[in-house]
């Protein structure tokens, strides 16, 4: 059946794509892109998708379609919902994932809201994610491409939405996607994807904190760098410069190599050691949504701890209102407060939550196991941080990702 479909274009390739095989499919199109924080007109072309290039990109890409395109102000939405979570989570020692707020809560539902009011059936997306209706009910799917997959992005949607979501590009691939492009001469064919956060295209968070925090926050002064047993090893410039995971910009003189463990926001200790250190046994969640039934405890489900990791084989130990746990089969590396956890059935997307902490693995106390045992897991789990490339080590996996 022909729909009215609003869909988001960014005016990058992805939602141009998007667009074009919805109008194709026969249904009535309206692209919208949205204003947010980081658009400017006297700032020039930007790199990120929401500057005023990206919004004269997708009028482009309109025009050629010969659909109705509008932009949408939803800057004070996208500064309460996404700028201040961000602040505020830095500034309490975390690391957030600002896409996922902006999915969670700007982009999606206030689409669906203006939709709406357009007298649209559906609202559509450039994400490369499935979603699966059927009269059993709707659920969403990764993406076909497993380089591009986006479903980790999408957890913190309303369930009662998902009927009302289409995403043409969830059985398709990057390179396809461009070559569709470049077939229907849209002026995003090759434009180069978006890899910063829109509101912070210059990649330096730490100068957009300093901004958006008052004088002298905590922060952003000074503190001590020690160890797990309260060693002080150095001195920081800012707690908010770290992340868990993080190698880079502590120094030299160790051992060996000695990663962010913990970040006490309290005290401004930046808790550091070596590999080994760094791995844990579970995580607990907050801030939980099910786009499904909840799982039952005792479920082994794959849970996902940062965009382009893998699904880590896990069980769910316990769901309480808005919180729930898990614990890995095998110890893992650089969990961080903050980040989504992201859990799923296969291909499923059940639902996830914010990363509240993380349960530390049990150490050879006479309790627990062997220290055999123990010694054992955290080789496997030092083999698997060995083989992780040295910028995710260093990046801490904490914000980045492609926005197109």
């Amino acid at each position: 059946m022909n729909r009215r479909i609003l869909v988001a274009m960014s005016g990058g390739v992805d939602s141009s794509v998007a667009a074009a095989l919805l109008v194709e499919a026969g249904h009535e199109v309206i692209g919208v892109t949205m204003k947010t924080f980081c658009y400017d007109e006297t700032a020039g072309p930007s790199r990120t998708c929401c500057g005023l290039d990206g919004i004269l990109d997708a009028r482009s890409v309109a025009d050629r379609l010969g659909i109705r395109h509008l932009v949408f102000d939803v800057e004070e939405e996208f500064t309460r919902d996404v700028i201040d979570d961000f602040v505020d989570e830095y500034a309490a020692g975390r690391t957030p994932n600002p896409c996922v707020r902006c999915n969670s809560n700007t982009k999606f539902r206030d689409l669906l809201a203006r939709g709406r009011a357009l007298g649209c059936d559906g609202i559509a997306t450039g994400h490369y994610v499935r979603a699966e209706h059927s009269a059993e009910g709707s659920h969403l799917l990764r993406g076909e491409d497993a380089e591009k997959d986006q479903a980790y992005f999408l957890w913190g949607l309303p369930r009662s939405m998902i009927p009302q979501l289409h995403f043409p590009l969830g059985a398709l691939t990057k390179p396809r996607v461009r070559e569709l492009a470049r077939e229907r001469g849209f002026i995003t064919a090759d434009k180069p994807e978006s890899q910063e956060i829109c509101f912070v295209p210059s990649g330096d968070y730490r100068e957009f904190l300093s901004q958006r925090l008052r004088p002298r926050h905590p922060a952003l002064e000074p503190g001590d760098l020690v160890t797990s047993d309260g060693r002080v090893l150095g001195r920081h410039d800012g707690y908010a410069g770290f992340t868990v995971g993080q190698r880079r910009g502590l120094g030299g003189g160790f051992p060996e190599p000695y990663f962010v463990l913990e970040i006490r926001p309290e005290t401004r200790q930046v808790v550091v050691g070596p590999r080994e250190e760094l791995t844990v046994a579970g995580l607990e969640a907050t801030g939980a949504n099910w786009l499904t039934a909840p799982p039952e405890p005792g479920t082994e489900v794959g849970v996902q701890i940062r965009h382009r990791g893998r699904s880590i084989p896990a069980r769910i130990e316990s769901i309480e209102n808005d919180r729930w746990s898990c614990r890995f089969h095998a110890p893992e590396p650089a969990v961080t407060p903050g980040q989504s956890a992201v859990v799923f059935s296969g291909s499923r997307l059940l639902g996830g939550g914010r990363i509240e902490r993380t349960v530390r693995l049990e150490r050879p106390d006479g309790s627990t196991g062997t220290e055999d045992q123990y010694r054992s897991s955290a080789l496997r789990a030092k083999a698997s941080m060995a083989s992780r490339s040295e910028s995710e080590s260093s990046a801490g996996m904490s914000t980045r990702t492609s926005t197109n």
